[in-house]
């Protein structure tokens, strides 16, 4: 999905976990003792990734981020969505070569840190610098804007808190084991990838069928088809126009299928389903039909193990049966 708060601006504290001032100065009384020390040793590549609970939260991200940004990926087994970026950001972690540390925290086990953060929706991400916060995005995103938002990050710390990032062995990078070998459809999704960072959504949008083509029930090609079509779709719209239809015409199909859309992209997620189903609700025919087909398509974007979608399909049942 588009992300949102794609910004640098507006550093909030940690008063949640720590007051502000205390983590920046502990940050900051851990970057003096590894300069006393003569600097942190190089890492391995697979340090550049990590598991993060509660217990280590101080240790592995406050402390750490005195040295080095921590982008944080806050997920979940059951999101599919998060199976998309999670992986992605871990390549470009390995790629930017230590100038930031990804710390990887699964929700279900670390709901206290969930709701310090405030996170409203998975996957969110946000990045930890020098004991202080920033939001980066909600939902999945295109490659392109994750990159331009990690230079950007990657600026502010070492503008602000002079930070540079850690160094990375570079003997332990050329002994890992090599790449594995491609599969029958990794050219095409990596063409997909390649269509959706260039904004050409009709190129990404026909290279996820001609997957789904030859194998309909592939996973990852039916969540990227799914995404590209609503991102499609969004793009074309005057967003402003659609709010202002869907607020005078509750009961027209057409206008509340396109602001679930919007609601959607913009990560309000059960306001898209919500939306949805009660339109299902209202009309008949072809119209009931158009919402609840948006409804299913919206169902793949988030992913069917997500409790949402689950509270969705039993709200779209009732109303339907």
């Amino acid at each position: 999905m588009q992300p949102r708060n794609m910004s640098m601006s507006g550093v909030v504290d940690l008063a949640a976990v720590k007051a502000a001032g205390e983590a920046k100065a502990k940050a900051e009384q851990a970057r003096v003792e590894a300069a006393r020390q003569g600097g942190g040793a190089a890492v391995p590549p697979s340090a550049l990734v990590i598991d993060v609970d509660e217990a280590g939260f101080e240790r592995d991200i406050l402390q750490r981020s005195a040295e080095v940004p921590v982008v944080i990926d806050f997920w979940a087994e059951w999101c599919e969505p998060c199976k998309q970026l999670g992986p992605l950001l871990e390549r470009l972690a390995a790629e930017y070569n230590g100038r930031f540390l990804l710390a990887k925290i699964d929700v279900d086990a670390n709901q206290m840190l969930m709701q310090q953060f405030g996170i409203q929706g998975i996957p969110a991400v946000f990045a930890v610098v020098a004991g202080q916060a920033l939001p980066l995005f909600q939902g999945a995103a295109p490659e392109a804007q994750i990159r331009e938002t990690l230079d950007q990050l990657i600026q502010v710390a070492e503008e602000r808190f002079g930070l540079t990032g850690i160094a990375v062995d570079a003997d332990a990078a050329s002994s890992q084991a090599p790449a594995p070998v491609a599969g029958p459809y990794d050219a095409l999704l990596e063409a997909a990838v390649t269509a959706l960072d260039s904004g050409d959504l009709a190129g990404a949008v026909q290279a996820y069928k001609n997957v789904l083509a030859d194998d309909p029930g592939h996973p990852e090609a039916k969540l990227g088809l799914a995404q590209a079509e609503l991102l499609r779709r969004v793009q074309e719209m005057d967003p402003q126009q659609v709010r202002k239809d869907a607020a005078e015409k509750p009961a027209d199909a057409a206008a509340q299928i396109a602001a679930a859309d919007l609601d959607l992209v913009g990560g309000h997620v059960e306001d898209a389903f919500g939306r949805l189903v009660e339109t299902a609700r209202v009309t008949a025919g072809d119209d009931r039909d158009a919402a609840r087909r948006r409804l299913l398509e919206l169902f793949e974007v988030v992913g069917p193990e997500d409790p949402r979608v689950t509270k969705a399909r039993s709200a779209l049942a009732r109303v339907l049966y």
